[in-house]
């Protein structure tokens, strides 16, 4: 690309529950890359579905963090409204993917939670044959659904806690056998996740049957495949991976959250937790977390980054990974630049050797023939 300008598209928003997280992600962004390296085109997919960008969206988006109703109510007198009848962001463009094509170099998605972060983007990106950041569409896939990703995990040989894995239809349709084998299986207490959603959304630790039918009902809210896990008595560490084939880890941190687990609240607007970094481990624990986080990194066929999220029983020394992130949130509250930081690595130079990353991965794809008679 020579000495000009990196066209830099960032897409964040989204239909998900953790619209607002991809908003603040993208803020953090679009804030933090040198004007002189870069040139950003915002892209913002509304709660509705619909595409839009323009420069304006990035100069509105503190205001639409607190309001984030864009796509719903009635419009003000500065709002426009598409051909389809749903609310834009004053001045922005509707836009498809394949028009913003032509007009960036790399694609920065922030898109989080399900149709963002589960591969559907990223599917979308390879369709368009577009340099993106961060992990493809399988890595992303599977580090989204936490029941599939557990079981590679499994196959891959790396430790985890039990857990149980079961459709929203069959708690619907035998709850009380569903809770039976829980129980029996797990016991109390225990944690009941979406197996499909992040930032530990619909998220609740259950300490006993009522608790765990609530747990469940909240959970299948949120998607049709949902996990359990057994409780384990440890300390919360995490560790940034980055690069491709050949990684880099950061320092471990550590989670000590205010209330019993580290929920949303936690997560992106403080509520009193408290972030160890680096944590106060043994060198050899350290060295096991980077270890595991780079062979769990590897068996998704990660890319770019992901925060790898672990428990330590330190009474037994025991270490369990917890799971990956494939696009951990990039806000003033977020671990994973937070952890690089520490390990000598900017937040600014971060998104750097992400672009970078994503543009040598590209590369490397477009190696592959296509054409079996190219081999004649």
């Amino acid at each position: 690309m020579g000495n000009e300008k990196i066209r830099l598209g960032i897409i964040y928003g989204g239909k998900s529950s953790e619209h607002e997280v991809s908003l603040r992600t993208a803020l953090s962004i679009m804030k933090a890359v040198d004007a002189n390296r870069y040139e950003v085109t915002p892209i913002y997919v509304q709660l509705d579905g619909s595409w839009v960008k323009g420069d304006a969206i990035a100069g509105q988006l503190p205001e639409r963090i607190d309001a984030l109703r864009l796509s719903s109510g009635s419009p003000d007198e500065n709002t426009e409204i598409s051909s389809t009848g749903r609310q834009m962001v004053p001045s922005s463009k509707p836009a498809s993917l394949f028009s913003i094509g032509q007009q960036v170099d790399v694609i920065f998605p922030v898109v989080h939670g399900p149709n963002g972060e589960d591969g559907t983007i990223q599917g979308m990106l390879e369709l368009a044959n577009l340099p993106y950041v961060g992990a493809g569409v399988m890595a992303s896939a599977v580090g989204m659904d936490k029941w599939m990703m557990k079981t590679v995990f499994a196959q891959t040989g790396l430790p985890q806690v039990k857990y149980v894995g079961l459709l929203r239809s069959q708690w619907e349709n035998n709850r009380e056998g569903t809770m039976d084998r829980i129980e029996h299986e797990l016991g109390y207490p225990c944690f009941v996740k979406p197996a499909n959603m992040g930032s530990s959304v619909g998220v609740n630790k259950a300490k006993n049957r009522e608790e765990l039918a609530t747990a469940l009902h909240v959970a299948a809210k949120f998607d049709r495949r949902l996990i359990v896990e057994e409780f384990v008595s440890a300390r919360e560490l995490e560790i940034g991976v980055l690069g491709n084939e050949e990684m880099l880890t950061s320092v471990v941190g550590e989670i000590i959250a205010a209330k019993e687990f580290y929920d949303y609240e936690a997560k992106y607007k403080g509520a009193g937790t408290e972030l160890a970094i680096p944590a106060m481990v043994p060198e050899h624990v350290s060295e096991q977390i980077a270890d595991v986080a780079k062979k769990a990194f590897q068996a998704l066929d990660g890319s770019g980054l992901s925060r790898v999220d672990f428990f330590w029983d330190e009474k037994n020394d025991k270490l369990y990974i917890n799971e990956v992130n494939t696009m951990p949130g990039f806000t003033p509250f977020s671990m994973y630049p937070m952890l690089f930081q520490a390990a000598g690595v900017s937040y600014s130079e971060l998104i750097d050797r992400l672009v970078q990353l994503g543009i040598e991965r590209h590369a490397d794809k477009q190696r592959n023939i296509v054409d079996a008679e190219e081999l004649e």
